[in-house]
């Protein structure tokens, strides 16, 4: 890797909104993400993503490679739940590209029961992991990158079950709910560093009730996913995080799907 003498700032004279910006994209290989990587990319950005599943991962960046001609999406296998390991990411990122201006945290995962009484504590374990200590690293790791950057976001994707949970999804929405109030302690601390100036970075919470995507309505073509989110929607909202000041965008819970 090489480090470059200078790198262009995010959102000067272009064609395109994110043209000069480094944003890394975690828990990039699902539908999500794809959409994701594919926005950021048309947008100007250049992408660095993770995953756990390195196979699926490269079908991911050589699918926004090959969509966007031209454009820089790389990706690698990073084991968030390794505090070294996402700092090691983010210290490789911000080296090399001279600046990470997004981290945008799509590490998911879901686990439900029947009722109340049937909930495995298991599950708990698995989503603690998935959704709490994922967010923590990321965030951790790419704090001060975030904040040098001076339009850095950093970008939760929760479920709308987190402020209304029902008697399956105890674990679930648990979990949300606690990934989201670690986010909003994030944009607590970049309000705090900013002083009177504003805060320097913003942490944002975008709110959904479900993900749909293409081969969902392929294998249900009857289905009527209501209250869904496509994922090129949510793509498109979290590029549009970038389009007003930090200080509009920090500590805030957007909703994509209507209110529970």
């Amino acid at each position: 890797m090489t480090t470059p003498t200078s790198s262009p700032s995010p959102n000067e004279p272009g064609e395109r909104p994110l043209d000069g910006a480094v944003v890394a994209v975690a828990g990039a290989a699902g539908p999500a993400g794809r959409a994701t990587l594919l926005r950021l990319a048309e947008a100007g950005a250049t992408v660095v993503a993770s995953d756990a599943d390195p196979a699926r991962l490269a079908e991911a960046v050589d699918a926004a490679r090959y969509a966007h001609g031209g454009a820089s999406v790389t990706g690698e296998t990073v084991d968030l739940l390794d505090l070294g390991a996402a700092r090691a990411w983010a210290d490789r990122t911000e080296k090399e590209f001279g600046r990470v201006d997004g981290l945008i945290h799509l590490v998911g995962g879901w686990r439900g029961s029947k009722t109340f009484a049937d909930a495995p504590l298991a599950d708990w374990d698995t989503l603690h992991n998935l959704l709490i200590r994922t967010a923590q690293h990321t965030s951790l790791a790419f704090h001060d990158a975030l904040l040098r950057s001076g339009k850095g976001r950093y970008v939760l994707i929760s479920a709308a079950g987190a402020s209304k949970p029902t008697a399956g999804n105890a674990a679930y929405a648990a979990a949300k709910a606690a990934a989201e109030a670690w986010t909003l302690a994030l944009a607590d601390s970049f309000r705090k560093l900013g002083g009177e100036s504003g805060p320097p970075a913003a942490a944002a919470i975008l709110v959904v009730k479900a993900l749909v995507h293409d081969a969902m309505r392929a294998e249900r073509p009857n289905a009527k996913f209501a209250g869904f989110t496509d994922v090129k929607e949510l793509a498109e909202a979290i590029t549009g995080l970038w389009d007003r000041p930090a200080q509009e965008v920090n500590g805030t819970r957007q909703w994509l799907t209507p209110k529970q």
